[in-house]
């Protein structure tokens, strides 16, 4: 085990002061399975005052007492460096924070607050252990494990729950019998504790290498249905003749492969996420059951459920986007290059890797053995071939500033009308989209009367929702086509 000089110099300047102090938490554990620690933590039984004054570029706000001693490191693990006095903890009302704290003598004190033994370690700089509960022990063999009673320690804290999930899929850990029990026993607490802080702790075992282990564990164990119920109620529902596998079974094995992947949150959410509708959309049973609209269904849940766990709008936007659109229906004899404009018009241009990257994982999910035959190759082609055709009148060569100037006119109902009629013309031909061309036809529509110019436009939005409709139904005909 190395500690690193910028910690040795922390510890030995408490030392030096007559007082004592710990490596503890997570860079301890760490050390012990030879890993580099992300954050360093000292525990200590000195005051904050004390702290203070013996480390000059440090400050502290906050009621735990700790103090946060900045270093000149370049690394960014030890730019900052906690330390906390002991302490012990009652009365947690909420199941999550204490509402009394007060400062401990002793380490041991200290260590027996905290969740689980491997967490309760601690190492001094001359790197003797204080491990009253065998966290090393419990390292050695990959076992997560509550400290003392299991009960006590959800009771006081719900989201530990949670975090042993965590902690299980990011180590590769399994938890112990008597405290998987106890989670059980206890998930209903989870509902209580907010939003924000279990949408921290699902990123995290999506974010993990053992992210489809992390999901069917927290339904095993309980939690899953606080934080999202509506995926139970894919749970053993049967698909048709085109999967192997039944709802549930199929999102799981879609996100372990977009995990083995290494895809991105966005995509790793929508993989899981992709089919949450069917159960609400399924008709009839066997091999011939069908799923229509699901993927609308399905976006629209997801909407509420990622608004619910408190997700960015941008995060909400992406992740429903990909959702949404990821049935799209390619075969390379029977869709033209404009169709495939629509798709990215519709899902946008930014979003077609990752949207592809759901289609892949849903294929693997299903059980096909490959993730991107040729027509997804071709598809692949066709979309960087349009990329710089213009799918909003946003990408035009002219804007609504061109058609004022031109046609000498106030900004008003008459510039949008051009515009639509203008998008209309180059998606279906984008040769023609060419500054000079569209000026000419700028010119040419400003001598048309305003009744036939807002026909005009009016037959261009409807053929864009035409062609949009015809569309959707030929995926309902072939929404199995992966």
């Amino acid at each position: 085990m190395e500690i690193p000089q910028e910690i040795k110099k922390v510890l030995e300047k408490l030392e030096k002061n007559k007082i004592e102090a710990y490596l503890v938490g997570g860079c301890v554990r760490d050390l012990i399975r030879k890993k580099k620690p992300k954050d360093w933590d000292i525990a200590t039984n000195a005051k904050p005052e004390k702290i203070q004054k013996i480390f000059e570029k440090s400050f502290s706000n906050n009621k735990f007492g700790t103090v946060t001693v900045l270093t000149d490191s370049s690394d960014d693990s030890l730019k900052a460096i906690e330390i906390t006095p002991f302490r012990i903890e009652k009365e947690y009302k909420d199941k999550r924070h204490p509402e009394i704290i007060e400062w401990a003598k002793t380490i041991e004190e200290d260590l027996s607050r905290r969740d689980f033994t491997i967490n309760s370690i601690a190492l001094s700089s001359n790197l003797e252990f204080k491990d009253p509960y065998n966290g090393r022990e419990d390292i050695g063999k990959k076992v997560i494990k509550a400290v003392r009673d299991p009960q006590e320690r959800f009771f006081e804290d719900a989201l530990r729950m949670m975090r042993a999930v965590r902690f299980a899929c990011v180590l590769g850990f399994k938890i112990e019998k008597k405290t998987e029990k106890a989670i059980k026993e206890n998930s209903k607490s989870l509902s209580i504790i907010s939003k924000e802080r279990i949408k921290e702790e699902l990123e995290k075992i999506i974010m993990s290498d053992k992210a489809y282990e992390g999901i069917e564990l927290l339904r095993k164990l309980n939690l899953l249905e606080h934080i999202i119920p509506e995926l139970l109620e894919s749970y053993q529902v049967e698909q048709n003749k085109h999967h192997i596998y039944d709802c549930y079974k199929h999102s799981l094995f879609s996100l372990k492969y977009a995990t083995e992947q290494d895809y991105n949150k966005y995509v790793r959410f929508a993989s899981l996420l992709h089919d949450i509708g069917k159960p609400r959309v399924k008709e009839g049973e066997g091999v011939n059951s069908t799923f229509y609209n699901h993927e609308i269904v399905g976006a629209k849940m997801v909407k509420k459920i990622l608004e619910r766990l408190k997700f960015s709008k941008k995060e909400i936007k992406k992740i429903v986007t990909l959702v949404r659109y990821h049935l799209f229906y390619y075969n390379v004899d029977e869709v033209s290059e404009s169709s495939v404009r629509k798709l990215v018009s519709r899902a946008g241009l930014k979003n077609m890797d990752e949207l592809l990257q759901v289609r892949m994982s849903d294929r693997i999910g299903s059980g096909v053995p490959k993730a991107e035959p040729y027509k997804l190759r071709h598809l692949r082609y066709v979309i960087e071939k349009v990329s710089q055709d213009p799918i909003s009148a946003k990408m035009l060569k002219v804007s609504g500033q061109d058609v004022i100037n031109i046609l000498k006119i106030k900004p008003g109902p008459k510039v949008g009308q051009v515009l639509e009629i203008l998008l209309k013309e180059v998606l279906l031909d984008p040769s023609k989209n060419e500054e000079n061309l569209l000026k000419k036809e700028i010119e040419r529509l400003g001598k048309i009367s305003e009744k036939d110019l807002l026909e005009l436009s009016k037959k261009a939005k409807k053929e864009r929702i035409e062609i949009e409709t015809k569309r959707d139904k030929m995926t309902k005909r072939k929404y199995w086509v992966t």
